[in-house]
């Protein structure tokens, strides 16, 4: 019987090394080489300090800044209850509420309502309403971008069209012209803002 199960753990135990251990270590590697940005997160340092990454969204309540989509994630109080924490980076998840769920339909109105009422009469983009699968999404469509020029253009007391022209200048493209929609990632262009109105 051990002739029969011996080649079973020994090949158990050489795929374990080469696709559990070899292969990860290795393409980390190629990856710290080729691509140090992305391999060490993304992260956007501003004054030697890290302020965030271009892959993780981050929650902005200013009306001087740009928003992010909602975020569903969630985290723990100090007595170990679930409670909302947006943009929590340790808890990716959508929130798993369905079309039928008064909790989203209620969520969903309130924040219509507010957008409607600052920027009255622009059609709410879609984004702006909905959460992201994972819960951190960086980005946004240029369109929500644009509909929330006219509140960070007053906030700031700017000239819309200088605030849409950097939107605009911040809207990234398909990935090849044709992968993916086109996208705004919200931490750049509120860094952008804040450098633009610097002093």
């Amino acid at each position: 019987m051990l002739k029969e199960i011996r080649p079973a753990i020994i090949l158990t135990l050489l795929l374990t090394l080469l696709l559990g251990l070899a292969y990860p270590l290795g393409m980390t590697r190629l990856a710290g080489m080729f691509f140090p940005h992305q391999a060490s997160g993304s992260l956007i340092v501003k004054n030697g300090a890290v302020i965030g990454s271009e892959i993780i969204g981050q929650t902005f309540s200013s009306a001087k800044y740009f928003h992010s989509r909602p975020s569903a994630t969630t985290g723990t109080d100090d007595k170990g209850n679930t409670i909302a924490l947006p943009n929590n980076a340790a808890n990716s998840m959508g929130s798993n509420l369905g079309p039928t769920s008064k909790a989203l339909m209620e969520r969903i109105r309130g924040d219509v309502e507010k957008l409607k009422a600052e920027n009255p009469g622009a059609a709410i983009p879609v984004d702006m309403v909905t959460t992201s699968a994972s819960g951190f999404d960086p980005d946004i469509t240029p369109a929500a971008a644009l509909f929330q020029v006219p509140r960070v253009a007053k906030a700031r007391n700017l000239d819309q069209a200088k605030v849409e022209a950097l939107v605009n200048q911040f809207t990234k493209p398909r990935t090849l012209g044709i992968i993916g929609e086109p996208a705004v990632n919200v931490l750049k262009l509120n860094m952008a803002l804040d450098a633009a109105t610097a002093g």
